[in-house]
């Protein structure tokens, strides 16, 4: 699987059961990456994908509580409302990528992506601007 994740410069990810921040230029950025992939989340996150009507998002879009464990290889999972680490993850070598996006600023937080990425190779760093961030970066890792 191919996870993507947002964090602040704290890799926090949600406060109060809340994320942290959201950008609509961001989402256009991820469908754009996806392509014709499937791209599976949770219901929570999927509130905010379905403001996009567009027939990409009908396609692609697969919304399961239990995406983590169904999502199969090549396949993109966008994971916010949990911690992700060893608890999210007990089982990390379904993961063959990582996508971090940084909204390149701290906020309030309580939950943090604690996935480990030393042993990963960071391949591709891309900064753009947001609807409503300066500038978002986008970081790829892969094992």
């Amino acid at each position: 699987m191919i996870l993507i994740v947002c964090v602040d410069d704290n890799k926090g990810m949600m406060f109060n059961h809340r994320r942290q921040s959201q950008d609509r230029v961001l989402r256009r950025h991820i469908l754009d990456r996806v392509g014709d992939a499937k791209l599976w989340m949770n219901g929570y996150s999927a509130k905010m994908f379905e403001k996009d009507e567009s027939e990409q998002v009908r396609k692609c879009l697969i919304v399961d509580e239990d995406f983590l464990k169904k999502a199969a290889k090549g396949e993109y999972c966008f994971a916010e409302s949990d911690p992700c680490g060893k608890d999210m993850f007990p089982d990390t070598t379904q993961v063959d990528s990582v996508i971090l996006y940084k909204w390149n600023r701290v906020y309030p937080a309580d939950q943090y992506f604690a996935m480990d990425l030393s042993g990963w190779k960071l391949v591709e760093t891309v900064e753009f601007p947001g609807s409503s961030h300066e500038k978002i970066t986008e970081e790829r890792y892969e094992r």
